[in-house]
């Protein structure tokens, strides 16, 4: 398996417990990981495959909007609704059946407070009003007509990842305990050119944004965050946003906590403070050990997560497998992610897969000589501003058990010796 471009021992061992060297995933070195190495199947006779049945009769006809293979019915959302109420839960990506960093529209993460709305954008309107020369008043026509700019990047809920901070780790799938955050393209209008257009205020230092949904959601915003990045999204992966994540408009503020993004946008205030609304008073504050909360974190911290190997996919005996996942910081870019397949004793740099971009996810990749015992493993992620990954035994000891939000702590998998992956805290 040595080449002269990667001999043996740049492939070999380069942590505790089989992970190997990050140039199997970087470059012409993903060639070294041949058909034979991963165990693949061999191909079946030309005379068995002729007798599959999509080889003997014309398939679908055209159809006016795509729908994908009723194979692949089961990867879905987990749906969770909160009791005593309509309309109000969260629905979680499965991110251990996904690939690479976009997340498909009907996959995306959902939040709600009241249900979606179903709101008709010949009647939609956006109100831009308070500390401001001219209060403005935008259709949906209106804005069509302004420059638009299209980004790659991550939405993450601040509660995600609430589940690991349970006493006991809860046996659930990683879409289940991290599925919160989604990544997409999302298209639309630089705040920034319509704030400039209504003349903001000297005396303006806040926005109030509100929603059209039943609950009217609203959150104070810091204006200086509107005029650097926010956008006025219209379009998400190259269509027009559902109505589950906005139709026909959401706020979208790169990097900060999802319930700050407000959706279905229909005002925006500028203010000389911050609102003290429900949303940033009795909820979405971190309570501290004195009892105190603090406000506004808006950021979202360095995180990753192991999707595969984890909890409801088990390895298949011992031999050559790849363990991925996604990393992402409201900080701008990843610049490391490390994994460890004997809980945190040794680290490996794992490869980042192209495109790495600013406040997007990132898929890093290890390969993993896995020799059938037991093993847990761990991913922790570096980014471009310095800031690291704690471990959740750190994060719990930092942040004390009252914590409920912002949980960036490690995700390790505990591997037992029949392949079978469960949940464990380190």
């Amino acid at each position: 398996m040595s080449t002269p471009e990667f001999p043996e021992e740049e492939h070999e061992q380069v942590a505790g417990n089989g992970l190997l060297h990050r140039r199997l995933f970087l470059s012409q070195g993903a060639a070294l990981l041949s058909a034979g190495s991963l165990g693949l199947m061999t191909a079946r006779p030309a005379a068995a495959q002729a007798l599959d049945p999509w080889l003997l009769t014309p398939g679908l006809a055209l159809s006016g909007y795509g729908e994908r293979s009723p194979f692949e019915a089961d990867v879905a959302r987990t749906v969770l609704p909160v009791a005593g109420t309509t309309g109000s839960g969260a629905s979680r990506t499965p991110l251990e059946s996904l690939e690479g960093i976009i997340t498909p529209n009907g996959l995306f993460f959902e939040r709600h407070h009241a249900g979606i709305p179903e709101i008709d954008p010949e009647r939609h309107q956006l109100l831009i009003h308070g500390l401001v020369e001219r209060p403005l008043v935008f259709s949906m026509e209106a804005l069509s007509r302004y420059p638009m700019e299209s980004r790659i990047q991550f939405l993450e809920c601040s509660g995600n990842s609430r589940p690991n901070l349970a006493s006991t780790p809860p046996q659930e799938s990683c879409g289940f305990l991290h599925g919160t955050v989604s990544c997409s393209e999302w298209t639309g209008i630089p705040l920034s050119i319509l704030l400039d257009e209504a003349g903001v205020s000297s005396e303006a230092s806040w926005l109030l944004a509100e929603g059209a949904d039943a609950a009217a959601m609203t959150r104070s915003v810091p204006l200086a965050k509107a005029m650097d990045d926010a956008l006025i999204a219209l379009y998400q992966n190259g269509e027009r946003i559902r109505p589950s994540n906005g139709y026909p408009m959401r706020l979208f503020l790169p990097g900060y906590e999802g319930n700050a993004c407000i959706k279905w946008l229909r005002r925006i205030k500028l203010t000389s403070g911050p609102q003290m609304t429900r949303e940033e008073t009795s909820k979405y504050t971190d309570l501290q050990r004195d009892g105190r909360s603090l406000q506004f974190t808006f950021d979202m911290d360095v995180k990753s997560v192991i999707t595969s190997p984890s909890f409801g996919l088990a390895l298949n005996g011992p031999g050559l497998y790849q363990i991925s996942g996604i990393a992402w910081t409201g900080a701008g870019r990843i610049r490391r992610v490390e994994v460890s397949a004997d809980g945190g004793q040794t680290w490996a740099e794992a490869a980042l897969s192209d495109p790495v971009l600013p406040k997007a996810l990132t898929r890093f990749r290890m390969a993993w000589r896995y020799d059938g015992g037991a093993a847990t493993i761990v991913s922790r992620a570096t980014d471009e501003a310095g800031n690291v990954q704690p471990l959740r035994s750190d994060f719990m000891a930092a942040n004390g058990p009252q914590v409920s939000y912002h949980n960036n702590s490690t995700q390790a998998w505990a591997i037992d010796s029949d392949g079978a992956v469960s949940n464990v805290y380190v």
